[in-house]
């Protein structure tokens, strides 16, 4: 692999592999420190990338298991972002943002769930690309998106409720 294959195969998705290591590690820098050392490692095994035939799924699975490496080097629980908040801490944030009510959800979820819809509806991998990268089957993939979204959707139904009985 040449320099420019490699632009147009793996360089191309630093912006992919950035957003879904900023997912686990909720750090700009360490997310950033996390493409920078996996892009140094693709290159230096430019050659042997030939052999997968999903590059990509190849790369967002190398990003995963180093985030996860380094969130258990650093002794911090498993998670995107650990939130631990009660019910009366959603309703702190102004009622407007339920951008930022929605994305608290998601992080309160359990670890499969959060990559699972992360994957999908942020990144908007298929249910095929998300089973390569999590190494899952895909009945596993459906049924963790499927809950992951139920909760989500029934935190939402619980905060207008709250919002509704304040008014």
């Amino acid at each position: 692999m040449n320099q420019e294959t490699f632009k147009q195969n793996i360089f191309i998705l630093k912006d992919d592999m950035f957003r879904f290591a900023k997912r686990f590690l909720s750090s700009t820098d360490e997310s950033e420190d996390v493409v920078q050392e996996l892009m140094l490692k693709f290159w230096q095994m430019k050659d042997q990338l030939a052999q997968y035939d999903n590059i990509k799924s190849y790369v967002m699975r190398a990003v995963k298991n180093e985030c996860l490496n380094r969130l258990k080097h650093h002794d911090v629980k498993l998670g995107f972002v650990s939130m631990q908040t009660g019910r009366t801490e959603y309703y702190k944030n102004e009622v407007n943002n339920l951008k930022d009510h929605i994305l608290n959800f998601i992080n309160q979820l359990p670890e499969k769930q959060k990559m699972v819809i992360h994957l999908k509806d942020v990144e908007e991998y298929d249910i095929k690309e998300i089973c390569s990268i999590m190494d899952l089957e895909e009945n596993a993939v459906r049924v963790n998106l499927m809950r992951a979204r139920q909760k989500v959707k029934e935190k939402i139904s619980q905060l207008f409720e709250y919002e509704n009985r304040a008014l």
